[in-house]
């Protein structure tokens, strides 16, 4: 009896007559959004839980709910959850309705974008790898065998998420459909059609369906389609009045909504750090909300690439393991000026919860660690490789070797003597993406997509060619999305194509965390063979409060990836910049045995004249000098 009166006094409190279903709609008289028969605005965020360790989602969401916000965003990336056709995870990181429950807890309304595609900067736009199996799919339109799988995912994953809609008492208000497809080449409205309807068929007729699309009628014409509401995205330097016309024309009536007012940018390897000042963020955020216009903030906190979860722009151009976006919060959840700035522009608009928010969490500088020398990639393949060589007469892809991620050895015997240097090409640009060349166990070179397509080399006929090839993340924007990895092509050795390959996919992840690597004497090299080093660190148990996040600095270590107690903390490249230190969260290092950290070094390791050594700081670099190669 005393839950019933308790759930009685609770419908009172909030206005609602008792039996009232909750209810969340679009007022094309009103122009706005109305929630219980309210009239309703929302001021968003975006969060990525897929680049925030579950450990810290409650104190982001908090964070966001103390700065004012009344609602968060967030993508569903397909491919986080479904690596491989038909096998599905939804644990751990990847705990979806646990996160959807805790943004609920807290009182923070949600915005689903579940795709299927999704951009974000992230691995092919969130589309799976596996779907190019087909290598002539047309991603994103009517093609029949995409859209059997996206049918059978969003069967998947729509019922999941269905009784966290807004009228069945969880916390989701909107779900966008697709993503910027008016950006898109297709324009398949079939495609939109087929989508709205799936949704529907899942979802029900209640919940507000919308699309996403640039300010601009170009873009609305492919991207907007009746029975989805057309909402933009615009950031801090765009006239606001003018973007939300480019709206009116798709939505004369119905509220105003910026569905991405980019509060910072993406950054690229070799290229500045994105910087935007809070002044310009908080002025055009201002101007906004004075309009009586909805915006969700993206990002309002950024996160981290952890793995090979980075996506790349076209041409191609890979993002960083980090992906703090100059955002209010920083990477590592940290209060910023501008966290601040934003509470003061949304405090004139509504009332924001009293107190303090929770603190930017500790970071603590742990020792220098020593770091030995390991195999290389060459001398370990038998434990790298858990599927064994592949042989045939021309190179086949990673997804032809049945391998989305990280990297694969080719190996073949040059057909011709090479007594002077003579030149091995990918003609047709072929090495996806980043290929660490070496003959008779000497490396020699390195190709890179677009940059280096010929590179100079010496041997004998017989010679043992080496190719390490590595998939640095997938375009995830425009037409390129069809991204195909490894040696897309054929190469030449002077004026013969090479053939007869014997490849190898590397589960490197898997030989780090279950420790398979072994000790090996190092050779001296001006460019050394790509290889793996290891040492570890204590961090005593007897000091409270630790163990606390920290950065990873690899002075003088050239490009490679990090993992530390098997955790992949994500590529370093220090030499290219602007990124130089990799976020550390304290959830995956350990007061109760060493710490280990594995070093793959894919160029130079820096111990030819004293020890290698990584470094712990506390203090984040993430705007170093770049090396451009453009």
């Amino acid at each position: 009896m005393s839950l019933l009166i308790s759930g009685s006094i609770l419908l009172l409190l909030l206005g609602l007559p008792l039996g009232t279903p909750r209810s969340f709609s679009v007022d094309y008289k009103s122009d706005c959004f109305r929630k219980d028969g309210e009239e309703f605005r929302y001021i968003s965020g975006s969060i990525h839980y897929s680049r925030i360790p579950r450990a810290y989602w409650k104190d982001r969401l908090l964070k966001m709910y103390m700065a004012g916000l009344n609602a968060i965003q967030t993508y569903i990336p397909w491919n986080y959850h479904e690596e491989s056709s038909g096998h599905y995870s939804f644990s751990g990181d990847r705990d979806l309705e646990y996160f959807l429950q805790l943004a609920n807890d807290i009182g923070l309304l949600v915005i689903l974008r579940p795709g299927p595609y999704i951009c974000g900067e992230w691995d092919m736009g969130g589309l799976p790898a596996w779907l190019l199996r087909k290598k002539d799919i047309v991603l994103r339109s009517s093609d029949p065998d995409y859209i059997a799988a996206v049918d059978k995912w969003m069967g998947k994953l729509l019922p999941m998420i269905k009784p966290y809609l807004y009228q069945n008492g969880g916390p989701i208000i909107t779900v966008q459909v697709e993503n910027e497809y008016g950006s898109y080449f297709a324009c398949d409205y079939n495609y939109l059609r087929h989508l709205t309807k799936l949704f529907r068929s899942h979802l029900g007729d209640e919940v507000v369906l919308f699309t996403t699309d640039g300010a601009g009628l170009g873009y609305l014409r492919c991207g907007s389609i009746q029975g989805l509401y057309a909402t933009v995205d615009f950031g801090p330097s765009s006239n606001v009045t003018a973007a939300f016309q480019a709206q009116r024309h798709a939505e004369p009536h119905g509220p105003l909504v910026n569905s991405e007012f980019y509060t910072g940018w993406l950054d690229n390897w070799g290229s500045p750090h994105a910087v935007v000042s809070s002044a310009i963020v908080a002025k055009s955020l201002n101007e906004i909300l004075a309009v009586r216009a909805n915006v969700n903030l993206y990002m309002f906190i950024g996160g981290t690439n952890f793995g090979y979860w980075n996506g790349a722009n076209s041409p191609y151009r890979p993002q960083p393991t980090s992906y703090d976006y100059d955002a209010p919060l920083s990477e590592a959840g940290d209060l910023t000026e501008k966290y601040f700035a934003i509470r003061e522009v949304i405090k004139m608009y509504r009332k924001i919860p009293e107190g303090p928010s929770p603190p930017t969490t500790p970071k603590y500088a742990y020792e220098t660690v020593l770091m030995k020398r390991l195999q290389t990639v060459s001398d370990a393949l038998e434990k790298l490789s858990f599927s064994g060589p592949v042989k045939s007469t021309y190179p086949l892809t990673f997804v032809e070797l049945n391998q989305a991620f990280g990297y694969v050895l080719y190996r073949t015997a040059m057909p011709v003597d090479c007594s002077t240097p003579t030149p091995l090409s990918s003609p047709l640009n072929g090495v996806h993406d980043r290929a660490y060349v070496s003959v008779d166990g000497v490396a020699v070179g390195i190709l890179e997509r677009n940059n280096v397509i010929t590179i100079n080399v010496t041997g004998k006929a017989g010679s043992q060619l080496d190719i390490l090839v590595e998939n640095m993340g997938r375009i995830n924007y425009g037409k390129d999305i069809n991204d195909f990895k490894g040696l897309v092509s054929n190469l030449t050795l002077g004026t013969e194509t090479l053939h007869d390959w014997t490849m190898y996919s590397l589960s490197v992840d898997e030989a780090v965390s279950q420790g398979l690597l072994n000790e090996t004497n190092p050779t001296d090299a001006p460019l050394s063979l790509p290889a793996f080093y290891q040492g570890s660190f204590i961090i005593p148990d007897g000091i409270p409060d630790l163990p606390q996040d920290t950065y990873i600095k690899l002075p003088n270590w050239r490009k490679g990836q990090v993992w530390i107690n098997g955790f992949n903390v994500g590529r370093y490249w220090p030499t290219r910049g602007p990124q130089v230190t990799l976020f550390v969260p304290a959830n995956i290092l350990s007061t109760a045995a060493p710490n280990n950290v594995t070093v793959l070094e894919l160029e130079e390791a820096p111990c030819s004249s004293e020890p290698c050594r990584v470094e712990f700081t506390a203090t984040p670099i993430l705007n170093a000098a770049v090396q451009s190669v453009h």
